[in-house]
């Protein structure tokens, strides 16, 4: 990974843009960035971080404060960074979630955090525009997540010292960020929930083995016993219980048999007595019963049946004849007010309905008067619409000239727009084009100058490769040498001392291949040139298509034109439709004037006929209102004058029917038997009573044979007689009592040997299948306890630990060797895996071992110059161990900030020269630090003022 360019606004505490060219920077490997204390120096490599992961390393993440407080509120806070990884170039552009001022009204508005990755050389992808999606892609192209970054790229300050001095939980929570031990820890879960499934497993078949062990104990109603003989045991005494059960059952079932055949004789013999002693009490009550008054009352009953029917036929009669007399006063209720005085209603029906018919004629006359006035009416609301519509014609045929004077002048705008729409659109484009031509310019005048220094650096390296082959040259020369043969340049065929190969020398291959490279980029800086005169030619064309017009003005005419020619169909589609309109209303109002004249004869024609009929009307309607009504009233009052005609026949007739009923009742009442109708109606009896007659009647007979019968079949028993049945009932319950005892005994007995035989034989199963459960099981516990730092993990350490410790060991391996340079061969780090003080566990111990005293000794106890070569060492340990663990881009900047203060004047060049190194193996150095010798050692070519405080932020490159 090498940075390009870094640029940053509003961020921190520079308001201001800002621009670092780490290009320039990196050109001598090594670089300081020197200031006061809270000059920005760090604030720069935040920069970095937050372009590449959103985020800024240390406690200064935790704030999430990004933004300069002294900026404009209208700047944007922005980092750009430009960088190459694994071969390819690309730009970050990241902004913060910030709060800007609301474009209308008062108060702020949070703008939300944006990000852009834009490739610009050995890539052909699509830009990226999505936090997560640059996110990911950067942490693949890196091959490291941000921890790893900022503790391999970016030493901060304090950070190694605090790793340095911190303990093993400490120091293990920072290396399982760095070295992704994560798979480690699911391994050790892994086993960890295995063991808890098994454990679970074994438990739940432990728990059913002991309840089949307590339902045997329950089932034999014992204590439970974890004897081996004890199963054997309870089976025994089962066993031998039913024996004795099925003796005492047959012993006990015949005593039982016996008692119950007694109780069954005494049985019998009670029941024929008690049987003879109830049909006499029964054949006495019967006798004393009153039958015969029964039998009398059912036989009148009988009797008197059909004469209630026919009875009660008489109300129905009487209540038509009833209903008949209201009719009939209803009738002539409503025939009086109608103001009917006569007696002869059927005659006087006919004569109303002869002067009816003679008055049809005039009522047909009298309809068609009533038309009539209607139609009058209509008429004079007819015309008065017709001249109301007469009047908005003549308004509208006087406006339509001037509008279309008014439409015909916009349709010849619009047909001038048209015309010169071509001319404008040429001017239009060539604005629209401006920008992106500038911008294009621009960005080739950027490829250009790159292109230049590339060439130019291509073309210093060429030379130097020449230079260095001229300088060599003897060395060329003599491995051309052959033993007898003459030298090329002395022609002496002797070659006592030719020159010896050494390291690190060319030959023509190399002046070749930087040749090449120098024609590369020669050609590189020759497309950049024509790309930038082309551009160049297209902003040019452009000022010519446009000449004096500005491009707004231009673009501006050239949409209005677009406007007004869009509306010149509109405007002809107007014209012809105010044409059209025109002729139409024209038309339309001649029509209206000839329907005027049309309604107003009409009206003044039927006004005479309507005058002349309403004269013959008036003779005829007599003193009703008009004919209609009288010619109704006189239909009305023969109408009546039949209906009571017909109700008063109806009521005769009703009361006939009744007299008829009354007579035909008496002749059947006198037919049963019965002096009158009151009598008959006296014995007569509903349908339930004669029912319920009949059925004592029954009974009574029922009663009498049944106990005749019984003193027949029972004649030899003696009703005097007695029986005790108790003494032979409490014998019989008592032996059957006892043999049931034995029975449910028995059935106990062989019910819980089968149990308990059943229950037996799954334990037996049970406890055999536990035993390889068991063994696996502890098997597994032991190896999880050991994976996990416990048990016979003499060292205490887990998986991940023991993983862990040999990273760490890796990393001491490789600090030492700068330590042991740093220090003058004083300190080297000393890693042990031993277990760690009161059990706890251990594999991540890091010391100092003293050359001085040949002792190791707590990184506590260094100074504080020690503990920054000591933190150093550590750190470019752990970045050298981190890039070949992850395998991510080779690390070609790194930063280190701070602690070099604390550094006497010798040590200090110790550590130059291990910095040195660094750079000499192509990486980039960057220094960040306040220490004054430093800026004496590294001149300063740049300073960065910061806002409010003015303390100046001095690049300097060494």
């Amino acid at each position: 990974m090498r940075l390009h360019r870094l640029e940053l606004t509003a961020f921190g505490p520079y308001p201001k843009p800002e621009t670092v060219d780490f290009d320039e920077l990196g050109a001598d490997g090594l670089f300081l960035l020197h200031g006061d204390t809270g000059a920005g120096k760090t604030t720069l490599l935040d920069a970095v971080a937050f372009a590449l992961f959103g985020r800024v390393p240390g406690a200064r993440g935790d704030v999430k404060k990004l933004r300069c407080e002294y900026a404009d509120p209208e700047v944007p806070t922005s980092v750009s960074l430009e960088l190459t990884v694994q071969g390819r170039r690309f730009r970050i552009v990241r902004s913060p979630e910030f709060d800007r001022p609301k474009k209308r009204g008062g108060g702020y508005t949070t703008q939300p955090a944006k990000c852009s990755l834009t490739w610009l050389e050995g890539w052909d992808g699509e830009g990226i525009t999505r936090i997560d999606d640059v996110a990911r892609a950067v942490e693949d192209m890196l091959g490291m997540s941000y921890e790893q970054f900022f503790q391999v790229v970016l030493l901060p300050q304090g950070e190694f010292a605090r790793f340095l001095r911190s303990d093993t939980a400490e120091r293990e929570v920072l290396l399982e960020k760095l070295f992704g031990t994560e798979r480690f820890l699911d391994v050790e879960k892994w086993f960890r929930d295995k063991r808890v499934v098994a454990g679970r497993l074994l438990e739940e078949r432990r728990q059913g083995a002991s309840e089949l062990m307590h339902r045997v104990a329950e089932a034999a109603s014992e204590e439970p016993s974890d004897e081996p003989e004890w199963l054997d045991s309870v089976l025994e005494r089962l066993s031998q219980a039913v024996r004795e059960a099925e003796e005492q059952s047959v012993e006990t079932a015949g005593v039982a048999d016996g008692a119950d055949a007694l109780l069954a004789q005494a049985r019998v013999q009670a029941d024929q007595i008690r049987r003879v002693r109830e049909a006499r009490d029964m054949l006495a009550r019967v006798e004393a019963a009153d039958s015969a008054s029964w039998f009398a009352e059912r036989d009148a009953a009988r009797r008197a049946m059909p004469v209630v029917p026919a009875f009660n036929e008489i109300a129905k009669l009487q209540q038509s004849y009833e209903f008949a007399v209201r009719d009939e006063t209803r009738a002539a209720e409503a025939l009086a007010r109608l103001g009917y005085s006569g007696s002869s209603l059927r005659e006087d029906a006919e004569r109303c309905r002869e002067e009816a018919g003679g008055l049809a004629e005039l009522a047909a006359e009298a309809e068609r008067q009533k038309a009539d006035e209607r139609r009058l009416s209509e008429l004079k609301h007819a015309s008065y619409q017709v001249e109301r519509r007469l009047l908005a014609l003549n308004a509208e045929l006087e406006v339509l000239p001037e509008r279309l004077a008014q439409c015909r002048a916009q349709l010849d705008a619009a047909a001038e727009a048209s015309a010169r729409l071509e001319s404008l659109k040429t001017r239009a484009d060539a604005a629209e084009a401006l920008p992106g031509a500038g911008e294009a310019l621009e960005r080739t005048k950027t490829e250009l100058r790159q292109a230049i220094d590339v060439h130019q650096k291509a073309k210093d390296v060429l030379q130097q490769v020449r230079h260095q082959r001229l300088e060599n040259m003897a060395i060329e020369l003599a491995a051309a040498l052959q033993r007898g043969k003459p030298c090329a340049v002395c022609g002496s065929p002797s070659h006592p001392a030719p020159a010896q190969p050494m390291l690190g020398g060319v030959d023509a291959a190399d002046e070749e291949e930087a040749a090449r490279d120098e024609q590369a980029a020669l050609d590189r800086r020759n497309s950049a040139e024509r790309a930038a005169h082309a551009a160049e030619l297209r902003i040019q064309a452009c000022w010519e298509a446009l000449g004096s017009e500005e491009p707004a003005v231009a673009l501006s005419e050239y949409r209005a034109a677009v406007e007004l020619a869009r509306t010149r169909s509109q405007r002809q589609n107007e014209f012809v439709g105010l044409e059209a309109k025109t002729r139409d209303l024209g038309a339309e109002k001649e029509k209206v004037e000839q329907d005027l004249v049309r309604l107003r004869t009409e009206h003044t024609s039927l006004v005479a006929v309507v005058e002349e009929r309403g004269a013959r009307l008036e003779k005829a309607r007599g003193e009703h209102e008009d004919v209609l009504t009288r010619r109704d009233h006189l239909l009305r009052l023969a109408k009546a004058l039949v209906e009571l005609a017909d109700r008063r026949a109806a009521k005769d007739s009703a009361l006939a029917r009744v007299e008829e009923q009354q007579a035909s009742v008496a002749a059947l009442a006198a037919e049963a038997g019965f002096p009158d109708v009151e009598a008959a109606l006296a014995a007569a009896r509903r349908p339930a009573a004669l029912q319920a007659l009949d059925d004592r009647i029954a009974a009574w007979e029922r009663a009498r044979a049944t106990a005749m019968a019984t003193l027949e079949e029972l004649a030899e028993v003696d009703p005097a007689s007695e029986v005790d049945l108790n003494e032979v009932t409490a014998a019989a319950s008592a032996a059957r009592a006892a043999a049931s005892e034995a029975t449910t005994r028995l059935a106990r007995a062989r019910a819980a040997l089968e149990r308990v035989s059943e229950l037996a034989t799954r334990l037996r199963a049970e406890w055999k299948s536990l035993e390889p459960l068991e063994a696996s099981y502890a098997e597994l516990d032991a190896l999880t306890d050991v994976i996990n730092g416990r048990g016979q993990n003499s060292k205490k350490m887990t998986l991940r630990s023991y993983v862990l410790a040999a990273r760490l060991e890796e990393v001491a391996v490789a600090a030492s060797a700068r330590l042991h340079r740093m220090s003058q061969g004083r300190y080297s780090f000393v890693h042990s895996d031993s277990a760690g003080a009161r059990g706890t566990r251990g594999g991540l111990s890091l010391d100092v071992l003293d050359d001085y005293s040949g002792r190791a000794r707590p990184a506590k106890t260094l100074s504080g110059g020690e503990s920054f070569l000591a933190s150093l060492s550590l750190a470019l340990g752990l970045a050298d161990v981190v890039a070949n663990e992850t395998g991510g881009a080779l690390l070609d900047t790194l930063f280190v900030d701070e602690g070099f203060g604390t550094l006497d004047s010798d040590t200090l060049d110790i550590v130059m020269n291990t910095l040195d190194e660094l750079r000499a193996g192509g990486r980039v150095v960057g220094l960040v630090s306040h220490v004054e010798e430093l800026r004496q050692r590294i001149p300063t070519r740049l300073k960065v003022r910061k806002a409010r405080t003015g303390s100046t932020l001095e690049v300097s490159l060494g």
